[in-house]
């Protein structure tokens, strides 16, 4: 009885104690492909759509599709202001996350690439923002 009420009030602890780490929940409809990208879309700055990428990957290779309408939310903070020069780097840095996990093999791998290139794409953002004087929300 006492090893069994001692270990119920370690695991509430242990359980409370890991709530706020928790990421939030996806918030798309269902965890249905179609309903998730319908969420990314809806989200309405770079930021939320990163949060909503996070809250909803699946870890394998779907996430390549919502990668990639995190890259073009982002991109439209700043894409179009990029000088010749800018845009080259940006797509090294995007080239650099393909070839981060090329000689991985695994589907996890490919997640790993999607989000790189999404944060990639989020930190060109936050630095267009920044140039403007604006906040990243």
């Amino acid at each position: 009885m006492r090893f069994s009420l001692g270990f119920s009030a370690l695991a509430i602890i242990l359980s409370c104690a890991a709530a706020p780490l928790r990421a939030e929940d996806c918030p798309a409809k269902s965890t249905q492909m179609d309903d998730i990208i319908a969420a990314l879309n809806d989200a309405p700055t770079c930021d939320r759509a990163m949060k909503v990428f996070e809250a909803c990957e699946y870890g394998a290779s779907g996430d390549v599709q919502f990668g990639a309408v995190v890259e073009k939310k982002c991109e439209g903070d700043f894409l179009s202001r990029l000088k010749a020069s800018e845009k080259q780097a940006y797509q090294r840095a995007l080239g650099a996350c393909d070839r981060k996990y090329r000689n991985e093999s695994g589907t996890m791998y490919v997640s790993f690439t999607a989000f790189c290139r999404a944060e990639v794409a989020q930190r060109y953002a936050h630095q267009a923002l920044k140039k403007a004087g604006q906040r990243a929300r």
